[in-house]
């Protein structure tokens, strides 16, 4: 079976969370699938394999599932940004807006050597506040971006096109609703 019909078949819908109107995708199930989660991670590590990349930068909580495992199949280091607060060690912070309210996120100082060419990745783009933020931390610590990666793309909220045209840099994904 594609890889996208295995992916329709194992994101499921919650509606309403995590407030009234919003259509959560849950991967879940997805998580659940050895076989499913190996076709991911190869699909998007093909996608960046002639690249030069140095690092793998990913968000909490969903995004560290498939962040750690790509940077593991691209032989490359992780690069942990997490929700404020979260991180013991000096951090550079960033707020952004998300598509029902506002957040923060922030990652060490040190995780980004200057030059260095950081793939950004998250399990899903909505308006790209998140991923946005992240490369803004990067750029601010010296570094480049090598990529947006994602799982899913709710294309709807056109948060591939903020990314794009911020950055320069046209987002890769599996799967678009």
């Amino acid at each position: 079976m594609p890889l996208e019909q295995v992916l329709k078949s194992l994101i499921r819908d919650v509606p309403d969370f995590p407030k009234t109107g919003v259509v959560f995708k849950d991967i879940t199930p997805l998580l659940a699938d050895p076989a499913a989660r190996r076709q991911v991670v190869e699909a998007i590590a093909k996608n960046y394999g002639d690249m030069r990349i140095d690092a793998l930068a990913a968000t909490e909580a969903r995004g560290f599932i498939f962040g750690t495992l790509l940077a593991q199949e691209l032989a490359i280091p992780f690069i942990p940004v997490r929700k404020s607060g979260k991180l013991p060690y000096k951090k550079i912070h960033e707020e952004y807006e998300l598509e029902y309210g506002h957040a923060s996120i922030e990652m060490h100082t040190d995780a980004v050597k200057k030059g260095w060419r950081v793939l950004v990745h998250d399990d899903l783009l909505a308006t790209g506040g998140t991923s946005a933020a992240t490369a803004r931390m990067i750029k601010n610590l010296g570094g480049e971006i090598a990529g947006f990666s994602f799982i899913i793309n709710l294309g709807f909220l056109e948060g591939e096109k903020v990314l794009t045209q911020r950055f320069g840099v046209k987002p890769h994904y599996l799967l678009k609703y």
